[in-house]
């Protein structure tokens, strides 16, 4: 049996057509999950397999995607290692104790999935099961850089001042902070891959707040001990970020997440085409009228040439207020356009 159609283009093998899945595709912009959400919140979900599992497939059966991410959260990992964590609703994470002394960070575990988080790993076998042999499980966690973030700030900001302060003025607490962060993600991934997930996304979302120099000595080592522990196919994405695209390749990866903000091919060029790409219309045109989505995305298509690599997504997750009609037209019409580009 052939591996997953996401599997193969990660691999830059050639393809039927071009992978399609979107970032956030499980979420509030689907009405069957929003009615979920009216009796559980999102880390009941995650606790549930069962309903996680469903709430992971919804995307899936609704749209034909060629992929199922979780249904997780970035900070789903931290839980185990001891941190209390709150989503709030239009704010995101809420840490109850910052973590930004070396007692801090010498209170944190580093567990193993099996122990921390068996409901998770219980729900990739369960979403594995139940997908087509050519789509393929995605399980993801976020970087280094943007969980240590959120684990020093309390919440999430986009100036990132208390992360900072805690980079130049208490190194030894940032790098072993990332220490154990790479140590308890890896781990966690792993157990994803050993549970059936077949490609693996890390999100570093916030990475793009950093110089060059500083993404070199505080970020990029503990990014990709994360992604060279891994045995499945992995994609590395951020937003915000086109100065350190170089850089991120450097750090690993088989592809190459991007946002919207660079056009695919130039983006590629920089990536090198010996990796593979992902991206990268932007979501917000979701809101607008088709044609302009259409003709978007055929500028997308035409970028990528039809070269082995190539994974349709958007520049960063679906906004709640797309039509889910519109996703499923737009997944339609990247595989009737690529069937015959690339069969």
């Amino acid at each position: 049996m052939s591996a997953p159609l996401l599997v193969r283009a990660c691999r830059h093998e050639q393809v039927e057509r071009t992978p399609v899945w979107f970032m956030r595709q499980a979420g509030r912009s689907l009405p069957e999950y929003r009615e979920l959400r009216k009796r559980y919140g999102l880390f009941e979900i995650a606790r549930e397999p069962e309903l996680c599992a469903e709430v992971t497939l919804q995307p899936v059966r609704r749209h034909d995607v060629d992929a199922a991410v979780m249904f997780a959260d970035i900070m789903l990992p931290v839980l185990g290692m001891g941190v209390e964590v709150e989503l709030v609703e239009n704010v995101g994470p809420v840490v109850a104790a910052p973590v930004r002394s070396l007692a801090d960070v010498e209170r944190l575990a580093v567990p193993e999935p099996e122990e921390a988080v068996p409901w998770t790993l219980e729900s990739v076998g369960l979403v594995r099961e139940a997908l087509r042999p050519d789509q393929a499980v995605i399980g993801f966690a976020g970087g280094p850089f943007t969980v240590a973030g959120y684990l020093i700030e309390g919440k999430p900001t986009r100036e990132f001042k208390q992360t900072k302060a805690c980079m130049y003025g208490s190194p030894e607490v940032w790098h072993a902070l990332l220490d154990k962060l790479a140590d308890a993600f890896g781990r966690y991934l792993a157990g994803c891959v050993r549970a059936g997930a077949d490609v693996v996304q890390v999100f570093d979302s916030w990475v793009g707040t950093l110089s060059v120099s500083d993404y070199r000595e505080f970020a990029a080592p503990y990014s990709a001990r994360m992604l060279e522990a891994l045995d499945v196919p992995t994609i590395h994405f951020a937003t915000g970020d086109a100065h350190l695209l170089e850089e991120r390749r450097a750090a690993g990866g088989d592809v190459i997440g991007i946002d919207w903000r660079l056009p695919l091919d130039a983006a590629w060029e920089r990536v090198g085409h010996d990796r593979g790409i992902q991206g990268n219309l932007d979501g917000a045109l979701l809101l607008g009228p088709w044609e302009r989505v259409e003709r978007e995305a055929e500028d997308v298509l035409q970028r990528a040439e039809g070269r082995p690599g190539h994974i349709f997504n958007l520049g960063h997750g679906v906004l709640p207020e797309t039509n889910p009609a519109d996703l499923s037209r737009l997944v339609a019409f990247v595989h009737e356009r690529t069937a015959a580009v690339v069969a």
